[in-house]
């Protein structure tokens, strides 16, 4: 029924990009998922249930690797060959990381204070520039095909996705000071 041997974007149907038609994605899986459900083999045997629960562990997985930007791309990156995110490979530009280290700062102060008007300021520059980010690996991935650059993007976006997790967080302490 589903071949394990193709990749996310084929189990779809849909081209192997960043920029993803997220109807088509949507639909093709809830038809994948009405075809395979565990239900429609509630009458079979044992090994064509584990099969149903292995497709539906498949479907499930490639789904939400594909539903999400940050996913998708370091999906699309390995693809390609690129392990953006090996714990071995964390070099990034020197101007970025002395825009982290600030940030880190503004959110530490925030925090310290108090101050949600300041939280909500680093949060919507921070949203901006993850924004910039997700364009950018667009850009990288789909248009000019630049992988290496892409995974230098793609390790910045992880970082503002945590940074923005951290100022939820400072919200949760702020409102129970």
């Amino acid at each position: 029924m589903i071949d394990f041997n193709r990749n996310h974007f084929e189990l779809f149907g849909l081209p192997a990009a960043y920029a993803l038609d997220a109807e088509a994605l949507e639909r093709a899986y809830r038809g994948i998922q009405a075809e395979i459900h565990p239900d429609r083999f509630a009458r079979a045997g044992e090994a064509d249930k584990r099969l149903a629960m292995q497709w539906t562990t498949r479907v499930n997985e490639a789904y939400l690797t594909l539903r999400r930007p940050f996913e998708r791309a370091r999906y699309l990156l390995e693809l390609r060959g690129i392990h953006a995110m090996d714990a071995r490979n964390t070099t990034m530009p020197a101007d970025f990381l002395i825009q982290q280290l600030d940030w880190r700062e503004q959110l530490e102060e925030a925090k310290a204070r108090g101050d949600l008007a300041a939280l909500q300021r680093l949060e919507g520059d921070l949203r901006e520039v993850a924004e910039g980010l997700e364009a950018e690996l667009g850009r990288q991935l789909d248009g000019a095909r630049d992988d290496e650059r892409a995974a230098e993007t793609l390790r910045k976006y992880r970082f503002m996705e945590k940074l923005l997790t951290e100022i939820d967080q400072a919200y949760e302490e702020i409102d129970a000071m």
